[in-house]
């Protein structure tokens, strides 16, 4: 059963990065411009984000199981269909597809999981698991998806999912029980809209200001539609007699901090993937193959210790390991804020190995934190609401960090270097043939400076939240 589960946790959380190195190859096959290229990307983890926190309730009212392999056929037709995807467009339909499958697979594998393993410390080793599954594919999208780019082109990085989606239907339906939540609540449809407006609002706002102009009437329009739309859902949820997000839980610190940090280290996590395989590929040269073995000490890392985190949390709480994970995530991106153009490769390796630990080890932490202080039969809300959140920072990470780096990009480009009508990201990825000119590859590493400086902000206040929110949390239950 746990198997099973981790399957479908891995191709839905593969997805996040598995794009991000095809995107050159993507963007010349389907002549699109650099802002869909962005979309490419933050529509999965948007969509996911979004739908996560009714998918959880759906399979707790419904059944776990039976949503579970619902999800699994929707993603997979959704994978077909990115494969074969004729244009940008019809590429972000069909990973918007792909998403509304992969998010029912989280909520649905973890409260199928709790509901196997009821003790606390054997659900944290469990949870380790399978936060090392998320881990594991995280970390190998970008490998994974370097070698089938090159050796096969960028439509095989959705082919992969189909086998992988075909053996989980069939374990699912031969080895994962049924369960479901008998007080489930209504589903709460006006919140859900309300989210969906919220950070399609804000991811949008982030993206459209890539080009440098924060100030533009629709950059501030979309953002204030945001700040509307964060206000209304309020308003609404603490109005409801079944939110779709009851304030209620945030009442108890450790349930908030999970959340705050989960947001906080995936914006560093998600943004760094993004702009970093820019940098490796345009700026460095690297080839898809190349980019993707770059990353290897931060998966590795990743892997390793996302297992170990879940056992010094049945033994220790969730502080130690999210001080810890905080720390050595400031540390990565603190090296790469102040590294230049021609850094060393041992450096690089050296930040990207910090990086890998540090979401390593933040997984199950939060997520062991955020179910325990929900009732069992609510797992699957609980796993939604910390997935989504999860989501959340990719999404804003991909938008804010990518942003960051792009504004910072087109300010630093010499006076005598013109854009020619090109956006900046347009401009840094050339002609796809080769490392982008020495004046635009120094100005989009002064970008960089911005993005990773950022990322080293939020990844220390990950570790400050922690540091609060989880005193009470520090002796196994």
């Amino acid at each position: 059963m746990l198997l099973t589960c981790c399957l479908a946790l891995f191709i839905s959380t593969l997805d996040n990065t598995v794009a991000n190195v095809a995107l050159p190859s993507i963007g010349r096959d389907l002549h699109t411009t650099g802002k869909a290229l962005q979309w490419i990307v933050a529509a999965y983890v948007i969509v996911r984000g979004c739908l996560l926190l009714s998918a959880g309730a759906l399979g707790d009212r419904y059944g776990r199981r039976r949503l579970f392999q619902a999800g699994l056929v929707v993603f997979g037709i959704g994978s077909a269909l990115c494969s074969a995807a004729p244009s940008a467009g019809t590429l972000i339909a069909a990973r918007v597809l792909q998403a509304v499958g992969g998010s029912v697979l989280v909520p649905s594998s973890l409260a199928l999981i709790t509901a196997a393993f009821p003790q606390r410390a054997d659900r944290a080793r469990a949870i380790g698991v399978w936060s090392a599954t998320t881990g594991v594919s995280t970390g190998l999208g970008p490998v994974v998806g370097g070698v089938l780019v090159q050796g096969v082109g960028w439509r095989s990085v959705f082919w992969i999912n189909l086998p992988i989606v075909g053996a989980a239907i069939t374990l699912a339906a031969r080895n994962v029980p049924e369960s479901r939540d008998p007080g489930a609540r209504p589903l709460d449809l006006p919140g859900q809209a309300l989210v969906i407006v919220l950070l399609v609002a804000l991811t949008s706002g982030f993206i459209e200001a890539s080009d440098g102009d924060w100030t533009s009437g629709l950059v501030l329009g979309l953002l204030g539609l945001a700040l509307v739309a964060l206000a209304a859902f309020v308003a609404l949820e603490r109005r409801r007699a079944n939110p779709l997000l009851d304030p209620a839980l945030f009442r108890a610190p450790a349930f908030a901090g999970s959340a705050a940090i989960a947001v906080l280290a995936f914006i560093a996590f998600a943004g760094f993937l993004f702009v970093n395989v820019l940098f490796l590929q345009e700026v460095r040269g690297y080839s898809p193959v190349q980019s993707g073995l770059m990353l290897i000490p931060s998966t590795l890392f990743n892997v390793v210790l996302a297992p170990l985190s879940g056992r010094i949390t049945a033994v220790r709480g969730p502080r130690l390991p999210v001080v810890l994970a905080g720390l050595l995530m400031a540390a990565g991106t603190l090296i790469l804020a102040f590294a230049g153009r021609t850094v060393p490769v041992g450096v690089l390796l050296v930040a990207y190995a910090l990086i890998g630990s540090g979401v390593g080890l933040v997984n199950a932490p939060i997520t062991d934190a955020a179910v325990a202080g929900l009732p069992a039969a609510r797992a699957g809300v609980a796993g939604a609401i910390t997935s989504a959140f999860r989501q959340v920072g990719n999404a804003l990470g991909v938008a804010l960090l990518g942003s960051l780096a792009f504004t910072g990009f087109a300010a630093a480009l010499p006076a005598g270097v013109r854009l020619g009508g090109r956006t900046p990201q347009e401009a840094l990825r050339g002609d796809g043939t080769g490392a982008a000119s020495h004046a635009v590859g120094d100005a989009f590493v002064h970008g960089l400076h911005h993005a990773y400086l950022v990322a080293a902000g939020l990844s220390l206040l990950g570790a400050a939240v922690a540091l609060r929110a989880f005193r009470r949390l520090d002796e196994p239950g």
